[in-house]
C-alpha cells in the first residue's frame, strides 16, 4: 500500500455496511488493507440483514435513559406489565423485558446497570489453576473438582481472595479427547472428566475398583491421559447411574435448565453414536429441531438423561469446591465449528471462517484459533441468547469470569476458511450492548469480571471496559510502566499459559525447548527472550546467580508493587515449573496435558508456594517482612 493510498482516519475507522474493516492497524503500527477476494468472501458469510432489524432487534438500554420511542407497553421479567412514555423511570427494574409498540412490534428489552458488580474497598490475591494438571493421590489421573476444593482451602488459610481456573466447557464425549480447553464443544456447560467419582451421590453402592485401576499410571507419566480417563469415567458413572437412577433433586434442576439443557444431551448422545462432528452427521440429524432428531432422543432417552444427570453432578461438585472463596472461570472466544453449541445455532454462526489474530510482533503468521465466529447481525436477531446464555453459565457456581480476548466483544479477525490467517480481516460487533449485557449478568450473579486485553487493543477500548467496571489484565512480562503506576482497576499477573513461567524463561529452557518446535531463528528466540527479562529483571533483586526458585520470588516481589485489585500467581511458577501449559500454533507439544510436578497434596508443604503467597498475601495486607523488601540490584542472568 503505497502512502497516497492511506485512506483518513474516518475512512480507516469505519466499517462497511456488512461491519467489514477494509483498514486496519498492523503490529508495526502502519495501515494495512484487507484484499478484495477476503473482503467478498466474508461479505458472502455475514450476509444481508432483514430490512428491520433495527426496529425488531433487542434494545439495550440503562434506568434513566430516554428510549426516543414514545409510548410502550412493556411486560417485565417479572410477568408484571407497566407503561413507558419515553425516558425510563432511575429505579425501573433491571433484567430482560419485552416491549411493546403501537405498530404490532414486540421485541425484547435488556435494562443493565451498565457497570459490572465490584465490592468496594476489596482487594485480593489468588492462584491461577490449570485444573486438569492439579492432580493429587486420590485423583484419577488427572485435577478434578475435589482438587479444587483442597486448593481453595488451602488458598483460603494462606488468605487468597481468588482462584482463577482454566476453561471447565465441556469437550465431546468421544475419543480423541480434544485438549484444549479454549476449544470446547459448548461454553454453557462443563466436562464432567472433572467430577470426582467417589464423590457422586450412590457411588459407595458400585465397586469402583477396576475403573480406578483402568486409569493408574506410572507416578513418572508426563502427560495427562484423557484418553484413558474419559472411558474409564465415564463407564464408572454410568455404572452408577444405572444402579441409583435419578432423584427428584435431579429432576428439578432439570426441568428448571429447560431446553438448552436437553439439546445439549441430546447432542451429547448423538456424538457418541455418529461422531463429534454434527456437519458428518445424517441430513436428517444436523437439524436440532428435526423429526429425526426427535425421535433419536425418545428412543435413547436413558443416555440423554445419563448426560443430563453429568451436567447435574459437575455443577453440584463446583458449588462445593468454590465455597465461598470467589472462583473466576474462563470463557473462551468461541466453539469447535462441530459441537453442541454450533450445532443449535447454526443459523447464526458462519461456518464458512473461523477466528483468530492477525500476524504480530510474536506470531508472524497470525493465529488461526478454530472457532466458528457469530455474526453479528444474526446475534442480534437472535435477542442476543448464545451470548447471555455462554456468559451466565460460565458465571454460575463460583462468583467471576475471565473473558477471553475481549476485544472480541468489539470486533474480530475473521479468516474465510482455507486461507491463512494473514488474510483474514476485522469484523466489527455490537460493543456497546455486549457490555452493558456483561454487567448486567455480573450484577445478578455478584460476579466479578475481568477482561483478558493483551495483544493489539485498538483505542477505547480499555477506556470502555474500565466505565463498565470490567478488569483489565496487566503482565509483568509485558508492561512498559512501572508495576506501582497500573491501574487500580485490573487483574496483575507475572505470565500467562501462553508465555513461558519464570523459571523456563530465567533458566533458558523455555527457549531451549521453542527451538525444537518452531522454525524461528534462535537469535530471534534468544532477543524474544531477553525482551521478557528486561520488562522485569532490572527493578528486582535478582542476581545472575539465582536459582529458578529466587527468580520466580523476585519477580513475584514486582509483581507485588501493583496496586491492582487483583494479583495472581500460577501454580506452575508457584513450583519453578520450567515448561509452560501451552506453546501456540504448535500441534507436535502435549499442550494442555503436562501435570503440574508437585502433587495437590504437598502443595501446602511446598517452600516455593509457600513462599509466594507470602508476598502476595504480604502486598495485600500492607504489611511484609524484611524479606519482602529487600533492596534491589538491576542484574540480569548471562
Amino acid at each position: 500500500m503505497s502512502p497516497t493510498d492511506v485512506p483518513d482516519d474516518a475512512d480507516r475507522l469505519t466499517p462497511d455496511a456488512w461491519g467489514i474493516h477494509r483498514y486496519w492497524i498492523d503490529a508495526n503500527n502502519e495501515s494495512a488493507v484487507v484484499s478484495d477476494e477476503t473482503v467478498e468472501a466474508l461479505r458472502d458469510l455475514i450476509g444481508d440483514p432483514p430490512d428491520d432489524l433495527d426496529d425488531t432487534a433487542p434494545i439495550v438500554t440503562r434506568p434513566g435513559s430516554d428510549l426516543a420511542l414514545g409510548r410502550l407497553h412493556v411486560t417485565l421479567e417479572s410477568g408484571d406489565a407497566t407503561v413507558v412514555d419515553g425516558v425510563l423511570p432511575d429505579n425501573f427494574p433491571l433484567g430482560y423485558h419485552r416491549a411493546h409498540t403501537g405498530h404490532g412490534v414486540d421485541r425484547a428489552l435488556i435494562v443493565s446497570p451498565g457497570r459490572c458488580w465490584l465490592p468496594d474497598d476489596w482487594r485480593a490475591w489468588g492462584w491461577t489453576v490449570q485444573l486438569y494438571a492439579a492432580r493429587s493421590r486420590s485423583s484419577w489421573e488427572i485435577g478434578d473438582l475435589a482438587d479444587l476444593k483442597s486448593i481453595r482451602a488451602w488458598s483460603e488459610g494462606l488468605g487468597a481472595g481468588f482462584l482463577l481456573v482454566n476453561p471447565l466447557h465441556a469437550v465431546a464425549p468421544t475419543l480423541p479427547q480434544e485438549t484444549s480447553p479454549y476449544l470446547p464443544a459448548t461454553r454453557r456447560f462443563r466436562n464432567p472428566t472433572y467430577l470426582r467419582v467417589e464423590n457422586v451421590p450412590g457411588a459407595e453402592q458400585v465397586d469402583l475398583s477396576t475403573w480406578r485401576e483402568a486409569v493408574r499410571l506410572d507416578d513418572a507419566t508426563d502427560t495427562i491421559a484423557r484418553d484413558l480417563v474419559w472411558p474409564a469415567k465415564r463407564d464408572a458413572l454410568a455404572a452408577i447411574h444405572a444402579s441409583v437412577g435419578t432423584n427428584a433433586e435431579f429432576a428439578g434442576w432439570r426441568d428448571e435448565q429447560g431446553p438448552s439443557l436437553q439439546c445439549f444431551a441430546v447432542w451429547s448422545a448423538l456424538a457418541e453414536d455418529h461422531g463429534p462432528d454434527w456437519h458428518a452427521w445424517s441430513a436428517g440429524l444436523q437439524d436440532p429441531g428435526s423429526d429425526d432428531v426427535v425421535t433419536y432422543a425418545a428412543e435413547h432417552a436413558p443416555r440423554v438423561e445419563f448426560f443430563a444427570w453429568l451436567q447435574w453432578l459437575v455443577e453440584r461438585q463446583l458449588i462445593e469446591a468454590s465455597g465461598d472463596l470467589k472462583v473466576l472461570q474462563d470463557l473462551p472466544i468461541g466453539v469447535d465449528g462441530g459441537g453442541a453449541d454450533a450445532w443449535e445455532w447454526q443459523q447464526t454462526v458462519a461456518g464458512g471462517a473461523t477466528v483468530g489474530a492477525p500476524p504480530d510482533l510474536y506470531n508472524k503468521a497470525g493465529q488461526d484459533w478454530g472457532s466458528p465466529p457469530l455474526v453479528p447481525w444474526r446475534l442480534r436477531a437472535a435477542d442476543y441468547a448464545p451470548f447471555i446464555s455462554s456468559i451466565r453459565a460460565t458465571m454460575s457456581g463460583g462468583g467471576g469470569i475471565r473473558i477471553d480476548h475481549v476485544m472480541g466483544l468489539f470486533r474480530l479477525w475473521w479468516v474465510p476458511a482455507g486461507r491463512s490467517p494473514a488474510a483474514g480481516a476485522y469484523v466489527r460487533y455490537p460493543s456497546v450492548d455486549l457490555l452493558d449485557i456483561v454487567a448486567l449478568e455480573s450484577h445478578r450473579a455478584q460476579s466479578l469480571v475481568v477482561g483478558e486485553d493483551l495483544g493489539t487493543v485498538e483505542d477505547g477500548v480499555r477506556e470502555d471496559l474500565a466505565d463498565h467496571a470490567i478488569l483489565s489484565y496487566r503482565l509483568l512480562y509485558f508492561e512498559d510502566d512501572e508495576p506501582a503506576q497500573w491501574p487500580v482497576s485490573a487483574m496483575a499477573a507475572v505470565t500467562t499459559h501462553d508465555l513461558p513461567t519464570v523459571a523456563g524463561l530465567w533458566t533458558g529452557s523455555d527457549v531451549d525447548e521453542q527451538e525444537t518446535l518452531v522454525d524461528v531463528p534462535r537469535g530471534r528466540l534468544d532477543a524474544d527472550r531477553q525482551a521478557l527479562l528486561d520488562a522485569w529483571v532490572p527493578g528486582s533483586e535478582v542476581t545472575e546467580t539465582a536459582t529458578a526458585a529466587e527468580a520466580v520470588a523476585a519477580a513475584h516481589r514486582r509483581l507485588a508493587e501493583a496496586p491492582c485489585i487483583l494479583l495472581s500467581a500460577t501454580l506452575e511458577d508457584a513450583v519453578a515449573e520450567e515448561r509452560r501449559p501451552n506453546v501456540p500454533a504448535v500441534t507436535s507439544r502435549s499442550n494442555w496435558s503436562l501435570p503440574l510436578a508437585v502433587p495437590v497434596d504437598d502443595l501446602p508443604r511446598h517452600p516455593g508456594a509457600r513462599q509466594v503467597a507470602s508476598i502476595l498475601a504480604a502486598a495485600i495486607s500492607g504489611a511484609g517482612s524484611a524479606d519482602d523488601r529487600r533492596p534491589t540490584t538491576p542484574e540480569a542472568p548471562a
